[in-house]
């Protein structure tokens, strides 16, 4: 069986001070829930205060994005080893990071190596656009981000390695896709992919989640599915009256 897992990507939001507030009252709610893993992406500001308000607690800390590299001239990034002294898990290929800022399979690529180097948990996101969608390639699209952010990560590895599923017309739109459609592309694009890279035993150790408007009235609808590990919660994160809900849905 897998364990559930479900990370809040707090993105550009809450100052340091704000952050401590928020975590505070999120904290009360999800202490006492149990067999779910609960992870928190803050700003790189705030991943300091927050590992310090979850120490002793089931909680883990994610950070959002890094660099390859362990140090040098790159002002304005961060490395896998300033994140590894308090940080499990990061979050890499987001869309927002792909759209925005240019991210290209193989920075994913990079990334994801350099973390599983420095003993970090890659969540690695794969997910198509509205167009790629309505085109009908969203197979190709999945199976292109995934297999060229997997290069080089062998069988030993890939247990290890999460997925997250978020079709990027559904991020932040309100617009989730339905479940059957979410599972559809979880078991029979990325964890068939995965079956004949490593094998189907391996295929079925990894966790796959989902991401794009998920929230408490809809969690649940996504957890009953075959397939869905969990989910990359985004605004919902940011609200304890929707976030502790869907990490209670996920636990069962």
């Amino acid at each position: 069986m897998r364990r559930p897992l479900i990370a809040g990507n707090w993105k550009m939001f809450k100052t340091a001070s704000e952050a401590r507030v928020l975590m505070s009252e999120l904290l009360s709610g999800l202490t006492a829930i149990e067999g779910v893993d609960i992870v928190i992406c803050p700003p790189f500001t705030s991943i300091l205060p927050i590992a310090a308000i979850v120490e002793g607690t089931r909680i883990s800390i994610g950070a959002q994005n890094m660099h390859w590299e362990e140090s040098g001239a790159f002002t304005g990034e961060v490395s896998p080893t300033m994140l590894a002294e308090y940080c499990k898990y990061v979050i890499i290929g987001h869309s927002e990071r792909r759209l925005y800022f240019g991210e290209t399979d193989q920075n994913v690529n990079l990334k994801v190596k350099s973390a599983m180097n420095h003993g970090l948990t890659p969540i690695l996101c794969v997910g198509e656009s509205l167009s790629e969608n309505e085109s009908g390639i969203t197979q190709e699209v999945v199976t292109r981000q995934l297999t060229a952010g997997l290069e080089g990560i062998d069988s030993a590895s890939i247990p290890s390695v999460i997925i997250a599923y978020e079709p990027v017309w559904a991020i932040g739109t309100g617009r989730a896709a339905t479940t059957e459609d979410a599972n559809h592309v979880i078991a029979k694009i990325i964890r068939n992919l995965l079956s004949q890279s490593y094998g189907e035993n391996l295929a079925q150790e990894v966790r796959i989640l989902y991401g794009g408007s998920v929230k408490a009235s809809n969690a649940g609808d996504y957890f009953k599915q075959s397939d869905i590990d969990g989910a990359l919660v985004g605004g919902a994160s940011l609200k304890p009256v929707e976030f502790v809900p869907i990490v209670k849905a996920a636990a069962g």
